[in-house]
């Protein structure tokens, strides 16, 4: 049926921090990481080579249900979760002979299901023939379909492919490979507030050991196993999830752009491997995938660099799309859909194995200045990478990284060239003459000038090369600078809300001030009116205070104190003169009073 090599696979345990940190690089409008080295995508070849699965032959799409609970009754004896779901319980499917409850193990090891299901079933199959061992061996597949390829992201099994496994016959004739990647990109693309990925994930680890070695997530386990998802295991960590996601962000943001690999299967013997040698076809295209009403775009354009060319400048993809998906009320609505009429377009273009990539760039600059335009406030914005919200100095790192390729490239040719030359000159002999045999001697002169040219190349390629550098020292210092700059301007913008703070402190006080200058004036106000409203004449301050009453018991008690004898204790008494301090404080006191008072004075005059 195909699955041979998938079911062959060894038991992996999930690291959910590297699928985490990869999950915040994705981008749904290209269906693809953003790294500051560029796009990066599982391709089918990834899919092929890890998994062993088919991604070759009939597209996985047929017929959708708003109701499975007569497929599944008649196909598996069982009945769906709701009235109206695609979903059965993982337990239920297992059946009695084998499954039930998972153990403690398998729920902290998901990748533990995988080995218990396989040796289970083995079990049970055997003991069994004819409608019993097929009732079963549908159930066996619905778990392995549903449950790993098509996983959920609960317990319960996606029951949408039965309708395929009505002929057992045919089941291995779909690219359950390409259904997969399907699946698996939808499941990528939903918000982030979604922690949880669903999909067959053990395919995104696999494909971050061999293309990003760097991060040293894995390690080898059997180094020639195949499919390739046999060699690995996960390198466990203690550390706390954050922290380790934390980390896989920092490795992702200051790796450098000579560590990625692009093409890690270059050295596979694809002889060993029959399943590859099936889907060369569909290798390097611009394809559509397809999982039943799950269809999207492999852009492999974008990564160009995987088939070992240069990348060139694309149109970077939208969300625009040429069809749109039914929605969940839709679904409802509708009894069945039949998607082979649907999308009848991308069903055609997968039969026509898409659109081959090709590349015609001899160098990757003008890529990375596009990328750098389009995602440079979404990439380059790491903790351990320079403040490059442009991607400034990213780009020319990544055209330096081209340029020190194109050096590299041409110095082979160089050598190639020289090599030549020499078997030539070999072959003429140093005998020989130009007058004896002029054609060998025209061939040693196009070779000689042929290496003279590529070597002028070579030497224009370091010169480009050198500048460069430059380019990307004068970056990092003008960085440096604006650093610098940013810093002397935070400390200003911090001495002037020191200053605003004490100018609004300042503020207050002048405030509080006018509130006593106006309380004092209401007070003046009221004492002005109650004098009106006694008879006092109020035409002048002075004859306000001369003209009371108080100016008689005034005379009065000088007239009696001067007629008192001396030395009696109605005569007032000798004082000290007061305190220069207390001078000073009774000084201001009155020039505080009289510049409080005077404007009122003067208005009342």
């Amino acid at each position: 049926m195909g699955f041979g090599p998938f079911l062959r696979l060894e038991e992996l345990a999930l690291d959910v921090a590297l699928i985490q940190a990869l999950k915040e690089k994705w981008d749904t409008e290209c269906h693809a990481f953003l790294f500051p080295w560029g796009h990066m995508i599982p391709t089918l070849e990834d899919v092929v080579r890890i998994t062993g699965l088919r991604v070759d032959s009939q597209a996985v799409m047929g017929v959708t249900y708003n109701i499975y609970q007569e497929l599944a009754e008649r196909l598996l004896g069982l009945a769906v979760m709701r009235e109206r779901s695609s979903l059965i319980p993982r337990t239920g499917a297992a059946g009695e002979p084998w499954g039930g409850e998972r153990s403690p193990r398998d729920r902290r090891e998901p990748g533990r299901l995988h080995d218990s299901m396989m040796e289970d079933a083995r079990v049970a199959l055997a003991e069994e023939e004819g409608a019993v061992a097929v009732h079963d061996l549908r159930r066996f597949l619905i778990l392995v379909i549903g449950k790993l390829i098509l996983g959920t992201r609960g317990d319960p099994v996606s029951c949408r492919c039965l309708p395929l496994l009505e002929d057992l016959s045919s089941v291995g004739n779909y690219a359950w490979g390409a259904a997969l990647l399907a699946h698996l990109f939808d499941s990528l693309g939903t918000t982030s507030r979604v922690t949880r990925v669903a999909g067959f994930l053990p395919l995104l680890q696999v494909w971050a050991y061999h293309h990003l070695p760097s991060l040293g997530r894995g390690e080898l386990r059997w180094a020639s196993a195949v499919p390739l998802l046999r060699r690995w295991r996960f390198r466990w960590d203690e550390q706390s999830l954050h922290r380790q996601v934390t980390m896989i962000h920092d490795a992702l943001d200051s790796v450098p752009f000579g560590h990625v690999q692009w093409t890690p299967y270059v050295t596979e013997d694809d002889a060993a491997q029959p399943w590859v040698e099936r889907g060369h076809p569909y290798f390097g295209r611009d394809i559509w995938l397809h999982s039943f009403n799950t269809v999207v775009l492999l852009h492999h354009r974008l990564v160009t660099r995987a088939l070992g060319l240069h990348q060139s400048v694309v149109e970077f993809p939208t969300r625009q799309r040429p069809w749109e998906r039914l929605g969940r009320s839709f679904r409802g609505i509708q009894q069945k859909t039949d998607w082979t009429v649907r999308i009848c377009e991308q069903l055609t273009d997968w039969e026509q194995r898409g659109r081959e990539v090709v590349s015609e760039a001899t160098s990757d600059e003008d890529y990375f200045r596009a990328y750098a335009q389009r995602y440079g406030a979404q990439v380059y914005k790491g903790s351990r990478r320079p403040l490059d919200p442009e991607g400034q100095i990213s780009s020319l790192e990544g055209i330096l990284h081209s340029t020190i390729q194109q050096r590299d490239d041409l110095q082979a040719v160089v050598d190639q060239v020289w090599a030549e030359l020499d078997r030539a000159q070999q072959m003429v002999g140093c005998a020989s003459s130009s007058r004896e045999d002029p054609g060998r001697s025209v061939l040693e002169g196009q070779l000689a000038s042929a290496a003279a040219r590529v070597e002028d190349a070579l030497v224009q390629l370091q010169e480009r090369e050198a500048s460069r550098w430059r380019q990307e020292a004068e970056a990092v210092v003008r960085w440096q600078q604006e650093a610098e700059e940013a810093a002397r301007l935070r400390t200003e913008a911090g001495d002037l809300r020191t200053q605003l703070g004490e100018e609004r402190h300042r503020c207050d006080m002048l405030r509080s001030e006018m509130k006593g200058m106006e309380r004092a004036l209401a007070l003046v106000g009221r004492s002005r009116s109650a004098a009106s409203r006694s008879g006092i004449p109020s035409g002048s301050v002075g004859h306000y205070l001369t003209g009371s009453s108080g100016q008689q018991r005034n005379e009065e008690e000088a007239r009696r104190q001067e007629r008192a004898p001396e030395g009696s204790e109605t005569r007032p008494r000798a004082m000290a003169p007061p305190s220069p301090a207390l001078l000073r404080v009774r000084g201001r006191t009155v020039e505080g009073l009289y510049f409080l008072f005077a404007p009122f004075v003067m208005y009342m005059i």
